[in-house]
C-alpha cells in the first residue's frame, strides 16, 4: 500500500483548474462574501491528501514489521516455553531417581553419624552435602553434576523466555500504537475529502480510473505480453505474475496479506508465496529480496520499490506498468511505475 502520485495525464492542468474554481464559487457563495476564509483550495486537498497516504503507507509498513516480528518473537516464546516445560520434566525425574537414591543411602545408616547429624530431611540436600564431604560414589556424583548442570540449563531458558515475553509486549505495545497512528491519517483523509464537492470528487476518481485504465491497456500490448511470455521461462516470476493478476479488483486493506484483500507487500509477498518463493513481508525487507537491477532493465515478476522510505511496493509485468494495492479505498489494479518515486527495482 502507498501513496501514489498523479498519473502525468494531458487532462491533469484542465481538471486541477476546474476544481479549484469550483471550489472557490463554493466558498464565496457559502460565505457571502470575500471577507470569509476561504479555507484550503481542492488542490491544496488533492495534495495534503496525497501526503497523508504515504504518510499512513509508511506507518504500515511499520506496522506490518511489528507484527511480522511479534509473529517472530510468538513463535521463539512458544518454543522456549516448551523447552522449558520438557526440561523440567526432565529434571523432575532425575530428582526424583537421586532422592530415592539418597533417602534409601540415609536410611541404611551408612553415612558418618556426624555427617547425619548435618542433614536435612531433603534427599538433594543431603547429597549435596554427602558430596562435599565426599561421601558418595563417582556415579551418584556424577549424577548429582547432570543434575545441577541441568538445572542451571533449566534457569537459563527460564530466563530467555521471561526475557522474550517482555520484548513480544513491547512489540505489541508498538504495533497498537501503529494501529492507532494509521486510524487517525485514514480519518484525517476522509475528512479532507468531505471538504471537496461531490463534481470535484468525482473529477479525482475519474482522472484516477483513466490512469489505471490506460496501464491496464499497456499491459494489454503485445511488448508486455511477449515480455511476460519470456517470463515465463523462469517459472518462478512468471507463476507470481499471473498471482498477482489473480488479485486484480481485490481491495486494498492495511495490513493484509491475501487472499481476499492486501497491502502493497502483503500483495507482492503473497504473490511470491504462491509461486513457491518466500520473500520478507514489507517493503523495506523485500530491498533485501533478491539482486537489484535499472528500471530499464526490470522483467515481469520484479519488484519495484518506491520513495526514498521504501514504504511502497509493487510488482512489475512489462512496459513501465505493474500490479500493486495503492492506498485504503482503492483496488489492486495496474498502474505506471512513474506515478512514484522509484526507490530500487529487485529481481527475486
Amino acid at each position: 500500500m502507498a501513496s501514489h502520485h498523479r498519473p502525468k495525464s494531458s487532462n491533469r492542468a484542465r481538471i486541477g483548474a476546474l476544481a479549484v474554481a469550483a471550489a472557490t464559487v463554493v466558498a464565496l457563495s457559502a460565505s457571502g462574501g470575500a471577507q470569509a476564509d476561504p479555507g484550503p483550495t481542492a488542490e491544496e486537498v488533492r495534495e495534503r491528501i496525497e501526503e497523508l497516504r504515504h504518510e499512513a503507507a509508511v506507518v504500515t509498513e511499520e506496522f506490518n514489521g511489528a507484527t511480522e516480528q511479534q509473529d517472530r518473537l510468538q513463535r521463539e516464546v512458544n518454543e522456549l516455553q516448551d523447552d522449558v516445560a520438557r526440561g523440567q520434566a526432565e529434571l523432575t525425574r532425575m530428582q526424583s531417581t537421586l532422592g530415592a537414591v539418597a533417602s534409601a543411602q540415609y536410611r541404611s545408616g551408612g553415612v558418618d553419624p556426624s555427617l547425619r547429624l548435618m542433614l536435612s530431611g531433603d534427599p538433594e540436600e543431603y547429597l549435596a552435602k554427602a558430596a562435599a564431604l565426599d561421601q558418595l560414589s563417582a556415579e551418584q556424583a556424577e549424577s548429582l553434576e547432570e543434575v545441577s548442570a541441568h538445572k542451571r540449563a533449566l534457569d537459563q531458558r527460564r530466563a530467555e523466555a521471561a526475557a522474550k515475553l517482555q520484548e513480544l509486549e513491547t512489540v505489541r505495545t508498538t504495533a497498537v500504537e501503529k494501529k492507532e497512528e494509521i486510524q487517525e491519517k485514514l480519518r484525517e483523509q476522509q475528512e479532507l475529502l468531505e471538504r471537496l464537492t461531490a463534481e470535484e470528487r468525482a473529477a479525482l476518481a475519474e482522472e484516477e480510473r483513466r490512469a489505471a485504465e490506460e496501464a491496464a491497456g499497456r499491459a494489454s500490448r503485445d511488448d508486455v505480453r511477449g515480455a511476460l511470455d519470456a517470463a515465463a521461462a523462469s517459472g518462478h516470476a512468471a507463476a507470481a505474475v499471473a498471482a498477482a493478476q489473480s488479485a486484480l479488483g481485490l481491495p486494498y486493506v492495511w495490513g493484509a496479506e491475501g487472499p481476499s484483500s492486501f497491502d502493497c507487500s502483503g500483495l507482492t509477498s503473497w504473490a511470491w508465496a504462491r509461486a513457491g518463493v518466500t520473500i520478507p513481508r514489507t517493503s523495506q525487507g523485500q530491498l533485501g529480496a533478491g539482486t537489484p537491477v535499472s528500471l530499464s532493465e526490470a522483467l515481469p515478476g520484479d519488484l519495484v520499490i518506491f520513495y526514498g522510505d521504501a514504504s511502497h511496493v509493487g510488482m512489475y509485468v512489462g512496459g513501465g506498468v505493474m500490479i500493486h494495492a495503492p492506498y485504503t479505498g482503492a483496488v489492486v489494479r495496474y498502474e505506471s511505475v512513474d506515478t512514484m518515486p522509484v526507490h530500487s527495482v529487485i529481481r527475486v
